[in-house]
């Protein structure tokens, strides 16, 4: 008979969701009482608030001074948007796609944008094979699948001398993942994911080449007006100065504000990356000593240290997918994990968040409970 004895310990926080993520150790609604509220984000204090993100975002991230930064509609994916189809087209395109983001980045370039790129996709647990990209053309890619558990170990694939741009979403990787901005010319991400931010809101940051692609090209396309980033054939600055093009939620600014302000008083970029490796890591030993269950990531060099995702190995289980689903159930009605599933497209498994928000003691609380749940449900497969 398999022990299904509960675990004394709970995790303090089971919000293990991999976005919107948890909020900031100790956060509470008192924290907003700053924000702007009822007030223009055009009114004086309105632009203080966003030019204010956008400095701290900057100096937490240690982005180059002339790099743009800009808040943008969206969240991650109006962020993208506006670099695939304003910047595309004077180069050959190469797409990578190791999970489903990717391959949502393939169809937008491919099939609505309608450019003959050169497509290059692995799948979940795996990545590209760098080797064979010409960084001579233009190059998307996600750093971090969110929804694979896969990331771009590092940016020495990248030339420093490349002759395309570079076009990364980072949106699980940003705070959490060292990026060398020298090699990357155009990086977008959503606050609700490593600062555990609220939604609706995404970033845009350009390489000074990237500034010069957008003052050089006319799309072929159209440009729906949120898109449009230049004007008489120059980059509209006020963008990248907190003059947003459309209506930000002053309340989701003030949100970010209070997580930029304790990233940076943790230690800013670094000690975020440390914490997302201390979780991770709890995970990794945790797969190492149990036989049944592994990282998804086929190379230990690529696994995620936010989004890390799990699979169940043993061969008694009958239906992975069923039995995965029934295993996140299990958590999340202990009120032990919320949102632990994997990704509805991703392969069956389990998803933990372990973004820096996320406390080292409360995936370590946690990892007794996934082996209770494994084993409860292995029993009653019967």
């Amino acid at each position: 008979m398999l022990d299904t004895t509960k675990p004394a310990a709970r995790p303090d926080n089971p919000r293990f969701s991999s976005g919107p993520c948890a909020k900031i150790p100790g956060f509470s609604l008192d924290m907003l009482a700053d924000a702007p509220l009822g007030r223009s984000h055009r009114s004086a204090v309105g632009k203080a608030k966003l030019a204010e993100a956008i400095a701290l975002t900057r100096e937490v991230l240690e982005i180059p001074a002339d790099y743009r930064i800009g808040i943008v509609p969206a969240s991650d994916t109006g962020a993208v948007e506006m670099a695939l189809w304003s910047l595309l087209g004077p180069r050959k395109v190469e797409m990578l796609a190791w999970e489903s983001f990717g391959e949502g980045w393939v169809t937008d370039v491919v099939k609505q944008l309608k450019i003959d790129a050169e497509v290059r996709k692995a799948p979940y647990g795996q990545i590209v094979d760098f080797a064979q990209v010409d960084f001579d053309n233009d190059v998307v890619f996600t750093w971090n699948g969110t929804t694979s558990g896969v990331r771009l170990p590092s940016a020495d694939v990248i030339p420093a001398d490349r002759g395309g741009l570079t076009i990364c979403d980072a949106t699980s990787a940003a705070f959490a993942m060292e990026m060398d901005w020298t090699k990357l010319d155009v990086v977008t991400f959503s606050w609700q994911k490593v600062l555990g931010g609220e939604g609706a809101h995404g970033v845009l940051i350009l390489s000074p080449r990237a500034v010069e692609r957008l003052e050089t090209h006319t799309p072929a396309w159209p440009l729906p007006k949120i898109f449009r980033m230049t004007k008489g054939g120059k980059l509209i600055e006020g963008i990248f100065k907190g003059e947003t093009i459309n209506t930000p939620s002053m309340l989701c600014v003030e949100d970010y504000l209070v997580a930029l302000k304790w990233a940076k008083a943790l230690g800013g970029q670094k000690a975020l990356a440390a914490r997302c490796a201390a979780n991770a890591a709890v995970l990794r030993e945790f797969c190492a000593a149990n036989d049944w269950i592994a990282n998804l990531a086929e190379d230990p060099a690529t696994e995620s240290t936010t989004s890390v995702c799990l699979k169940f190995t043993d061969p008694a289980i009958r239906d992975g997918a069923a039995f995965a689903k029934s295993v996140a159930k299990r958590l999340e009605a202990e009120g032990v994990a919320l949102d632990a599933g994997a990704y509805r497209d991703a392969p069956p498994g389990l998803r933990i968040w372990c973004g820096a928000t996320v406390e080292t003691a409360d995936v370590a609380a946690l990892t007794p409970w996934i082996e209770w749940a494994y084993r409860a449900e292995l029993s009653a497969q019967g």
